[in-house]
């Protein structure tokens, strides 16, 4: 399901469980070939969103290219987790991956399973402070705002940079 031209997307990457570092140096070094990872942003370690009874996460933004459509990029991301080991579980609940598409192109899509852009990107801090650092112009499709604006609307309190060891750039 490839096309011929390159789609810049962004993708974020979360993991709590097990060596939450070495999950997003894996899930890294999974996208290849159907996802070209172009700039990857710091780690930050956050505490839980939607289901608050289980560890901080550490997550990553990417900006990557990929000639994937966005129904066979999400089927891609799925196998990746799956290949890493992720284990169904419940909404919000615990996970040794997680990777969803935020943006494709400037697409909008609300399909039954793929919403894009990611419909709670908005409200949430582990997402947009990574996001920033990569592209705090970058103007969301839906809401008509950059993402420096809908950051500033947020709290950022939970979010913390953490060290990791080694370069995160792809």
């Amino acid at each position: 399901m490839e096309q011929q031209i390159d789609h810049t997307v962004y993708l974020a990457l979360g993991s709590n469980l097990g060596e939450r570092a070495e999950n997003l140096h894996c899930a890294l070094r999974s996208f290849p070939p159907h996802v070209q990872v172009l700039a990857a942003s710091s780690v930050y370690e956050t505490q839980p969103w939607g289901y608050l009874d289980q560890p901080p996460f550490l997550n990553q933004v990417i900006a990557a290219k990929t000639r994937l459509t966005p129904q066979a990029l999400l089927v891609y991301l799925k196998q990746i987790e799956e290949d890493m080991g992720r284990q169904a579980t419940f909404r919000y609940g615990p996970r040794l991956i997680d990777l969803d598409i935020l943006f494709y192109d400037d697409v909008i899509l609300n399909l039954p399973g793929l919403t894009i852009p990611h419909p709670q990107l908005a409200e949430r801090a582990f997402v947009l402070v990574p996001l920033a650092e990569l592209n705090p112009d970058l103007l969301h499709p839906l809401l008509g705002k950059t993402i420096r604006q809908l950051l500033a609307k947020i709290d950022t309190g939970g979010v913390r940079k953490v060290a990791t060891g080694s370069s995160q750039e792809g």
